[in-house]
């Protein structure tokens, strides 16, 4: 069990942070993620959504979770244009699903990070992939975290992206940030936890996937 954060430890400065992720992350998991799917509210689907089967049939994806070495560290998350056919408007890490040629789901996640937002791979120091999360669309993603120099310059495929911004890490490591919403899709009642961030909704995949890291890195 990994002690709880306090003031003095300076786990969210850039070297505090990179130490206790290869720290945690070195480690087995014990116990049930705190996100795995979109599902996870709900047992009754999630035993469905994640037989071996269907967990076979899904599509590999990765994304990058970019940590940027401010003082405190931040997350660069983004927000998807409107004109997309899936997730339009939601906020996202960069990512995407994985083609044939990605040796792994890190080159996945840099290939597709450079691709939407021009982040350039020689500033990205890679600490370690989360769990694997299964969204309701049939993608099943590998998290990759990364520390990120904070000297980038981004040039956002706006196709895609219509913006970029940074959260504190501690903000998004507070279990007291987190809100539990219901909501009407496709026809059924979902029940799904959501980060507001100011004028920002963080929510569905995304939301699952910070749920997540906090269990694997900070929870008692």
């Amino acid at each position: 069990m990994l002690p709880l954060p306090t003031a003095d430890e300076h786990v969210f400065s850039p070297s505090g942070f990179r130490e206790r992720a290869a720290l945690a992350l070195s480690r087995p998991l014990q116990g049930t993620p705190a996100s795995t799917s979109d599902f996870d509210l709900d047992p009754e689907r999630a035993a469905t959504a994640l037989h071996p089967d269907t967990l076979a049939a899904a599509r590999p994806a990765a994304v990058l979770i970019p940590a940027i070495a401010r003082p405190t560290v931040t997350l660069l998350l983004t927000q998807r244009t409107n004109h997309l056919a899936a997730h339009a408007g939601q906020i996202a890490f960069p990512g995407g699903k994985t083609e044939p040629y990605d040796v792994d789901p890190l080159a996945t996640a840099l290939r597709e990070a450079r691709e939407e937002i021009g982040l350039d791979p020689s500033l990205v120091t890679p600490l370690g992939m989360l769990d694997r999360y299964l969204t309701g669309t049939g993608f099943h993603i590998t998290p990759a975290i990364a520390l990120v120099e904070p000297d980038f310059t981004l040039t956002l495929d706006h196709n895609e992206v219509a913006d970029t911004f940074e959260v504190p890490l501690p903000f998004l490591m507070d279990p007291g940030n987190y809100q539990l919403h219901t909501r009407m899709i496709g026809g059924k009642e979902r029940r799904f936890y959501a980060i507001p961030f100011g004028d920002r909704f963080i929510w569905g995949a995304t939301a699952g996937i910070l749920r997540n890291m906090h269990q694997r890195l900070f929870a008692p």
